[in-house]
């Protein structure tokens, strides 16, 4: 019988640079006998920084601006300092995840950070995503893997999430929507 894979949750990773800067990344994550498994591809700024300072934040939010902004150049969200490690949380963090490292594969392409929880931090309730959020969220996993996806693919993708988009967008997920097709224009995608 085969093994079912973990549930994959879409978040906000905060890392912090070798100079202090917080740094946000879109991030698939799963959880594993009580441990965050984090898993950027190598190479990345997440990767880096999780090597040299080993703690970040699991950031939830409801604004999928930030994951479309990661992809689309625009990662200057402002953050707020930990309670308990030396890392940051989104402002726009309906919840945040504190994490320690405690083991680390490094594995090709991805390598494997499990983060021990330090303290989770409610700041807002938390709504559930609307049709058109949850297909920024499949867009902008789309846009991340433009190299590796035919045409075709990401076409059929697009034009079935736009109709989700058409249908339930609010200002910040279209915002969010147009930054991500104009990346995958620019790509030479026509749509």
């Amino acid at each position: 019988m085969a093994q079912l894979a973990s549930k994959i949750h879409e978040v906000i990773v905060v890392t912090r640079s070798e100079d202090g800067r917080p740094h946000c990344a879109p991030m698939g994550v799963s959880e594993e006998n009580g441990h965050i498994l984090i898993k950027p591809f190598k190479p990345s700024a997440t990767y880096d920084n999780l090597k040299q300072h080993r703690q970040c934040t699991i950031n939830y939010t409801d604004d999928v601006r930030v994951f479309a902004g990661a992809l689309t150049g625009r990662r200057n969200w402002t953050t707020l300092p930990c309670k308990q490690i030396e890392g940051d949380y989104l402002t726009q963090a309906l919840a945040h995840t504190e994490l320690e490292i405690v083991g680390f594969d490094d594995d090709d392409p991805r390598a494997c950070f499990k983060g021990s929880v330090i303290c989770e931090i409610q700041h807002a309730a938390f709504r559930g995503f609307n049709r058109a959020q949850s297909a920024v969220i499949e867009a902008a996993v789309l846009v991340s893997r433009l190299n590796m996806l035919p045409v075709d693919k990401v076409r059929q993708e697009i034009n079935y999430l736009t109709i989700a988009v058409e249908k339930t967008a609010g200002p910040r997920e279209l915002e969010a929507w147009g930054w991500l097709i104009a990346k995958i224009k620019a790509a030479g995608i026509d749509l």
